[in-house]
């Protein structure tokens, strides 16, 4: 019943405009052991916690859902806290708007090389902006042969050898820019922003 209410509610709140499409993206889930988390499990939870018409993407925690619009920070630490109390673990939330996410593809720097391989091509969604100290870092520490492009919450990656064997992991990245992220090939990216 509660349920019910709480979708009547949200259909006319999307009526007067209230309402806004977001993307989750989880970091690091279903890779290594005790890092599971069951796709149907995640829908379930967002549905529970009162987000509407929640649907997701692959198995690496790609989550799209309906929520009151101008809250994402409020959301995604509420979503943080209740992956860790269904889950075990803690699961770094890095959320966006339908906006914002539209933006990102807008703003790709690396329309070629998208164009020739997107798989090679990733976006890093970010926590918060990383300061320009820490992108100088980056640049000054790492020599390529990857393509690095970072503007706002996001960095734009070229990987020309292949993801797999290439040094620029996602872990260097986040120790030099001095925040938590998580990537996502341009596939998924624009699979993403037609679920929006």
């Amino acid at each position: 019943m509660v349920r019910y209410c709480y979708a009547a509610g949200l259909a006319d709140a999307v009526q007067g405009g209230m309402v806004s499409a977001y993307i989750a993206l989880l970091r690091a889930v279903n890779v290594g052991s005790g890092r599971a988390v069951p796709m149907a499990q995640l829908r379930a939870m967002a549905t529970d916690m009162g987000y509407a018409q929640p649907r997701t993407l692959l198995q690496s925690g790609n989550l799209v859902f309906e929520a009151k619009a101008g809250k994402a920070a409020t959301i995604e630490r509420a979503l943080e806290v209740e992956l860790r109390r269904r889950f075990g673990f803690d699961i770094p939330c890095i959320m966006r708007s339908a906006t914002e996410w539209t933006s990102i593809v807008a703003g790709n720097p690396f329309a070629r090389e998208t164009a020739e391989n997107p798989a090679q091509v990733l976006v890093m969604a970010l926590k918060a902006a990383p300061d320009a100290a820490g992108i100088a870092a980056l640049h000054e520490s790492y020599a390529g042969p990857e393509s690095i492009h970072v503007e706002g919450r996001q960095a734009y990656l070229v990987y020309p050898e292949g993801i797999g064997r290439s040094r620029l992991t996602m872990a260097l990245l986040e120790r030099k820019l001095g925040v938590t992220g998580t990537a996502r090939n341009w596939n998924t990216v624009l699979k993403l922003a037609a679920m929006v």
